[in-house]
């Protein structure tokens, strides 16, 4: 099967998400980097109706802040939409329920990926998921540029 820049990236946010701790994360992003791919991972957590938008900003936060994307609403909208996707793919299992996880976010030239990992349910009576969005954003050196 042929590599593609969007399957990478998707394999990256996945790592990402299912990293342990910040020292995993920190060894993924420098790896990821070598082979030039951008990737960041931020924690989340609460009940899934009140989560969906902490998540998303949770997302497009954690995308700025690590250098995926440039502060412009295209890319930050690009970010949201797939959170939002990633979402609506927990969402059967998650509705009602608490949750909490990792995002993992990965770029590959304009190819942007958010991964939702979670464990789902009430105390100990936890289902595992992950839900995965996928976006083309307008490259950071084509913006630079012009």
């Amino acid at each position: 099967m042929q590599r593609t820049r969007s399957g990478e990236a998707a394999r990256a946010a996945i790592k990402m998400a299912l990293s342990r701790n910040r020292a995993d994360e920190q060894q993924l992003k420098k790896a990821f980097q070598a082979v030039g791919i951008m990737a960041a991972a931020v924690d989340h957590g609460g009940d899934f109706i009140s989560s969906v938008k902490k998540v998303i900003e949770r997302a497009v936060v954690a995308a700025k802040r690590e250098g995926l994307i440039a502060e412009e609403e295209g890319a930050e909208g690009g970010v949201a939409g797939a959170a939002r996707e990633a979402l609506s793919q927990i969402m059967p299992k998650a509705l009602g329920l608490n949750m909490g996880g990792k995002i993992g976010i990965a770029r590959y030239d304009e190819h942007i990926v958010v991964v939702i990992f979670c464990s789902i349910g009430l105390l100990h009576l936890n289902e595992v998921a992950f839900g995965l969005g996928h976006r083309a954003v307008v490259s950071l050196a084509k913006n630079n540029c012009g």
